[in-house]
């Protein structure tokens, strides 16, 4: 659209030049065409909509919509619950912060308080003063010689392709000034991830991207020479993710272009696949023993898994083989199946593995059974988009918190819902060049920072009004849930806690018997007579 208007403000410009020589009375069209070419190239040089920027002119109804709010936004959101996956205030909130802007709102709560599934916590009478600095956790275990001092809210795994280079500097610029992490995604380190320098998670999937020899398979020596940059400062192996687990992927042949067979380590000319499974490990306890190599071969970087939770006798018999070897990851992230930013088939996204809080309160008791939790970091992603959000998931069993979708609103994302179709009108997920040009990285990246920093000072004024002084001391029970008109429960009584090494012994909690009883650190596949889904 930049390009069209630029073409057809030459064509208007020459045809009121020529009514000037030919046929001046016409000139008083000046005082229509003018004003709107002004604004047109306004829009143009400006740097802060990009809309405005992408769409000169028509890119202006947007803001006038937002002027005339809540009456009309509301109508819009209202009108198209399914389309849309936040709600008009949440959304509201993260733009506002991300734009410096006052995030408090008028006239009270915007929930109806006394529906089913309203969640609040409890405040304090003897408030406290918490330091948003203090509201950072170190990541590494005893085996971890570089531990990280992570921010408990970071950006989640976006491969550049999924989102374009702008998008991906934005954030990783944005990241730097803010000081928290940004997950690079399986697609590997791209120029535009280590731009800014940047503190990067790579995140390696079943493709090996950026760290794979030509059939595919793991490549130690790439890996390493990838794991010694400055600015990797953990590493994660991708085993599922919320949006298709258990679904591999496909990169046509079409799609692969000079820049992203450097990036990936992948032949140009054709198809690139990603399988559903790793091919670098077979069993649990050969799962343990590739985290304790790529640790060596970091030197001592953190290690971390990603999974969503499917089967749980699987991530047992995980559990098993971290005892049984002495060998286990830094952290373990955990999405949810209610998926993420990915694309994925409709059936994946809506029906295959654990919603996000089953999946989160699952590994931490499985971890807390086993005697590993002091040792084993769990970070947690789940459209935690305000400070309540990044509590709530504290609070039922996280220690750190990623996040997708709000960091890409921060940039600027309408959530226009064309992310497949590479028509994104705002640039962040569009690899095309014109729609790129629009989002402008010296502007977006500041947002990103704001967002992230505004979103940790109100957890710490969260924190302070419940009379807590650190994030260590949330408790599931803190966190409370309407259940109907008249009953309200705290999560400690929706979701089981089970106690520390109650795994271990004889006396297993009775909803872990059956699994446990089916694992096995020898394979992920053994399953009894009694039951083959446990």
């Amino acid at each position: 659209m930049r390009r069209e208007f630029i073409l057809i403000a030459c064509i208007v410009v020459g045809f009121e030049v020529g009514f000037a020589y030919w046929y001046p009375p016409l000139l008083w069209t000046l005082l229509i065409v003018g004003p709107l070419l002004f604004i047109g190239v306004c829009d143009l040089m400006q740097t802060r909509h990009t809309i405005r920027r992408n769409f000169p002119l028509l890119g202006n109804f947007r803001y006038l919509f937002e002027a005339i709010r809540p009456e009309i936004n509301q109508y819009f959101v209202e009108s198209n619950v399914d389309g849309v996956p936040f709600s008009r205030e949440e959304r509201s909130v993260v733009y506002q912060r991300a734009k410096g802007e006052l995030d408090t709102l008028p006239f009270g709560t915007q929930k109806k308080v006394y529906e089913a599934g309203y969640e609040w916590m409890n405040h304090s009478l003897a408030p406290v003063t918490v330091d948003p600095q203090s509201l950072r956790v170190t990541v590494g275990n005893q085996k971890c010689s570089k531990p990280y001092s992570a921010s408990i809210f970071n950006i989640s795994a976006m491969s550049y392709g999924s989102l374009s280079r702008a998008a991906i500097e934005a954030l990783n610029l944005g990241a730097k000034t803010g000081e928290f992490a940004h997950n690079t995604g399986e697609g590997g380190i791209s120029p535009y991830h280590a731009k800014h320098g940047g503190d990067l998670i790579w995140q390696i999937g079943t493709g090996y991207f950026g760290c794979r020899t030509h059939d595919g398979t793991f490549d130690p020596e790439l890996f390493q020479t990838n794991a010694s940059r400055e600015s990797v400062k953990m590493i994660e192996i991708k085993l599922s993710q919320g949006a298709k687990p258990g679904h591999g992927g496909i990169l046509p042949a079409a799609k692969v272009t000079p820049e992203i067979s450097k990036i990936r380590n992948v032949p140009m000319g054709v198809d690139v696949n990603s399988p559903p499974a790793h091919s670098a490990f077979r069993t649990p306890i050969e799962m343990m023993e590739f985290v304790e190599k790529l640790r060596a071969l970091s030197e001592g970087k953190p290690i971390g898994l990603k999974l969503c939770v499917g089967r749980r006798r699987e991530f047992l018999a995980m559990c098993l083989a971290m005892k049984e070897t002495g060998l286990y990851p830094d952290y373990i992230a955990v999405d949810g199946g209610e998926g993420g930013t990915g694309a994925a088939p409709l059936e994946f996204s809506n029906h295959v593995g654990s919603p996000g809080l089953e999946g989160l309160v699952f590994v931490h008791n499985a971890l807390k059974g086993f005697d590993l939790r002091d040792d084993i970091r769990v970070f947690a992603s789940g459209k935690a988009l305000t400070a309540f959000g990044v509590m709530k998931l504290i609070a039922v069993g996280a220690d750190v918190v990623y996040a997708a979708r709000p960091m890409m609103l921060a940039l600027g994302c309408i959530q226009a819902l064309r992310c497949h179709a590479n028509t994104c009108p705002t640039g962040v997920a569009t690899q095309d060049p014109a729609l790129v040009a629009g989002l402008v990285v010296k502007d977006k990246y500041r947002r990103v920072a704001r967002f992230h920093r505004e979103t940790i000072e109100s957890v710490a004024e969260l924190l302070g009004a419940m009379g807590l002084h650190s994030i260590e001391e949330l408790e599931p029970w803190h966190l409370m849930r309407r259940i109907s008109t008249h009953e309200v429960s705290n999560y400690s009584e929706l979701y089981h806690y089970i106690e520390k090494g109650s795994l271990l012994g004889e006396d297993v909690p009775e909803s872990y018997r059956r699994a446990l009883r089916n694992a096995t650190s020898q394979s992920f596949n053994r399953a009894s007579e009694s039951s083959s889904s446990a």
